[in-house]
């Protein structure tokens, strides 16, 4: 998927999430990482032309004006190695030997050059900016700009003009610096927009994975057993099997529906609508349920997951126990509600050998999570207890597994 793609993937997910979203102020007028070399490198070469310009006006002798321009090509070429992304993670013996060899490119030219070769200890000091530890690099660089006071002195030039090339020394040294770095800073900002857009592609897949998961599991389940139902109900009791067949349209209906909200991200659920589905569909496969529903108004999200968590819970419970006995409980209280799914008919040597198996629990989980609530499971001899708790409107859907939500005071104590 090209990128710009991923990018809408992105919004458009968060959006269908629920999550508030906005775009960076004027995303659109980042620079390009080419961009960036590109004015570094025309930076550089502004740098060396006046160098060039400050030498052509000095007559120098054929020789000299050869031995200048090579010594300028290969500071150029030093210095854009230098200014390369990633060149401090360099082997420490490569970038000493460039650093050496521009440094003695910058020095020995002076004694035939003199001043008019200053401008390109400036290049040298932004290189130590940027391959030298922190400490070392600026003092280093203050160094580099205290030798330029030198070569003016020894030429008989003004204090002004000696103050002017060690200032001018220091300033090239930052703008060297400066531009790599933002090149540097641009190239890994396109890459990590790019790596995060990947990243929300593969979040809206697993989430797109996920409740698919949990919603075909349920529904076909809950087909699965209005059929076998019907089967034995026809010879004998006709119009209740009209009955059930007339409920196995509507959740093959309402199947229907929730796949096609779930491919647009705009799937919600009721946690009351699936506690009434969920006590017919365990009627249906003759199990006694009791249930103890206490609710008032839940944040939608938090009514979403929790409706999710209860039709998970009922659909591994008909396909891993032979249950005969089940609990469905739903409590509200002090802003916390906790809902419980026991059920009797554990088999303690049950394994589910399937390549999918083991994932619902983990999906319940990872919704929990961004509810700030958790999950608890407890097994028993025989028994298998589920329970679910979530903040009934929670502060942030961007809660970290590790903001556990406080457990609701249990209404026996």
């Amino acid at each position: 998927m090209p990128r710009h793609d991923e990018h809408h993937a992105h919004q458009d997910g968060l959006a269908a999430s629920g999550g508030a979203t906005t775009s960076p102020p004027d995303v659109q007028d980042l620079p390009a990482a080419r961009l960036a070399r590109t004015v570094l490198t025309v930076a550089l070469l502004g740098y060396l032309s006046v160098t060039a310009l400050n030498l052509a006006g000095e007559r120098l002798r054929l020789p000299q004006l050869i031995a200048s321009v090579v010594c300028l090509v290969l500071i150029f070429v030093l210095q854009l190695g230098h200014s390369r992304p990633g060149a401090r993670r360099a082997p420490v013996r490569q970038w000493a030997t460039t650093l050496s060899a521009q440094a003695l490119l910058t020095y020995l030219p002076i004694a035939v050059f003199h001043s008019q070769w200053g401008a390109m200890a400036g290049f040298l000091a932004g290189s130590l900016l940027l391959l030298l530890p922190g400490r070392w690099a600026w003092t280093a660089y203050g160094l580099v700009g205290l030798t330029m006071l030198v070569p003016p002195a020894l030429d008989g030039l003004s204090l002004q003009e000696t103050v002017y090339l060690c200032l001018s020394t220091l300033l090239t040294g930052l703008v060297v610096f400066g531009l790599s770095r933002m090149t540097e800073l641009v190239q890994a900002l396109h890459e990590t927009r790019g790596q995060l857009a990947g990243m929300a592609v593969t979040k809206e897949r697993l989430r797109f994975a996920r409740d698919l998961h949990d919603l075909l599991g349920y529904s076909l389940s809950a087909i699965t057993l209005k059929s076998e139902l019907i089967h034995r109900l026809i010879p004998t009791h006709p119009e209740r099997a009209m009955d059930e067949v007339s409920e196995v349209l509507v959740i093959s209906r309402q199947s229907l529906a929730d796949v096609r909200s779930v491919s647009s991200g705009l799937r919600r659920m009721s946690l009351e609508q699936e506690l009434g589905a969920a006590r017919s569909l365990l009627q249906a496969a003759d199990v006694d349920v009791r249930s103890d529903i206490r609710l008032s108004g839940l944040d939608q999200q938090v009514d979403s997951v929790l409706a999710a968590v209860l039709r998970e819970a009922v659909t591994n419970l008909l396909r891993h126990s032979h249950v005969s006995t089940c609990t469905l409980e739903a409590v509200e209280e002090d802003g916390w509600v906790r809902l419980t799914v026991v059920n009797d008919g554990v088999d303690p040597a049950y394994r589910d050998a399937s390549t999918d198996s083991g994932s619902g629990l983990g999906n319940l989980r990872a919704r929990l999570r961004t509810a700030s609530g958790k999950l608890t499971v407890t097994r028993g001899a025989g028994t298998f207890s589920l329970t679910a708790e979530a903040p009934t409107h929670p502060v942030s859907s961007l809660a970290t597994p590790d903001d556990g939500p406080r457990p609701l005071r249990d209404p026996a104590a």
